[in-house]
């Protein structure tokens, strides 16, 4: 096993709580964070050793091309061993992970690395300094969530470090703030919207069924044509004041639309519709051959 072993100086085991250092040229200025990858720094904290107080792993995502605007999508836990002197970092794990990592996901890179708890480690300048070389040339971020509930909420920070002084050491660097904020793609906020319902509800999570998704969805798209009418219909009316924002927005989103004649739309609409019916039942068709076929297995 490849360790990497990071000792305090001797001079600055007070001062390492703050400081980092980056051999990168360019640093983030916005931070993007998809909630997957708080769930996943969670269960690796749940998950970890008795005898471990906080746990460390990579974070993985992508970046604009100028590197201003980071956007994180996943993450994986690292192993490693803290000392009073010094800190160990499996570094064959973690960049066996990440080569793993990039055959499923080729566009993701090293963004930086995660921590929990409520305050900077005192050895988060080292551990900074080795994600600095693993990022370059751009900037680590150091994403901090404090699992031990501070004031009753999770607490999530994203750091940067800055060098200061002359000396081109690990331990003479600040972390810095840096702007960040939750992203929810679509697939994620469904989730998330329905754990919210059980959390509300009777505590059970329930799917709805790919049917009831559409009616839903139609629902939606439905009120939001009804409310855009109403405003047509006011302002041709003089009920309301015309907005030119307003106007300019619904003509761009008209010019968008594809001209389709009515019936070539019910046609495709329909068709779309059997090709769902017809996966949710070759679906439903496997499950039941996969049910029975283990209960005959538990028989023999």
């Amino acid at each position: 096993m490849s360790m990497l072993n990071l000792s305090l100086p001797p001079l600055a085991s007070n001062l390492v709580k703050s400081r980092t250092t980056t051999t990168a040229t360019t640093t983030a200025q916005q931070c993007y964070i998809h909630p997957v990858v708080l769930f996943s720094i969670l269960d690796h904290y749940l998950r970890r050793n008795d005898n471990q107080e906080r746990v460390i792993g990579t974070l993985l995502g992508v970046r604009s091309d100028d590197g201003r605007v980071v956007e994180i999508r996943s993450c994986f836990a690292v192993p490693h061993f803290e000392t009073s002197d010094q800190v160990e970092v499996d570094m064959e794990h973690h960049r066996s992970m990440f080569s793993l990592h990039k055959k499923a996901s080729a566009r993701e890179q090293i963004i930086g690395w995660y921590a929990t708890g409520s305050q900077l480690s005192k050895y988060a300048a080292l551990i900074q300094d080795f994600y600095s070389r693993e990022a370059a040339p751009f900037g680590a971020v150091h994403l901090v969530m404090d699992t031990e509930l501070t004031g009753g909420q999770l607490g999530i920070k994203c750091l940067q470090g800055a060098a200061i002084g002359a000396g081109a050491h690990p331990e003479n660097c600040l972390f810095l703030p840096l702007a960040h904020e939750l992203q929810y793609p679509d697939a994620e906020l469904t989730a998330l919207q329905a754990a919210a319902d059980s959390a509300e509800g009777e505590g059970i999570a329930t799917l709805i069924s790919d049917m009831e998704q559409l009616e839903k969805t139609i629902e939606e798209l439905r009120c939001m044509l009804a409310r855009v009418s109403a405003y047509v219909d006011d302002v041709c009316e003089g009920k309301a004041e015309p907005n030119t924002v307003i106007g300019k927005y619904l003509m761009d989103m008209l010019a968008v639309v594809p001209k389709v004649d009515t019936k070539q739309f019910a046609t495709l609409f329909q068709s779309h519709l059997q090709d769902i019916l017809m996966v949710a039942y070759l679906t439903n068709l496997t499950r039941a051959q996969l049910n029975i076929a283990d209960r005959l297995q538990r028989i023999a």
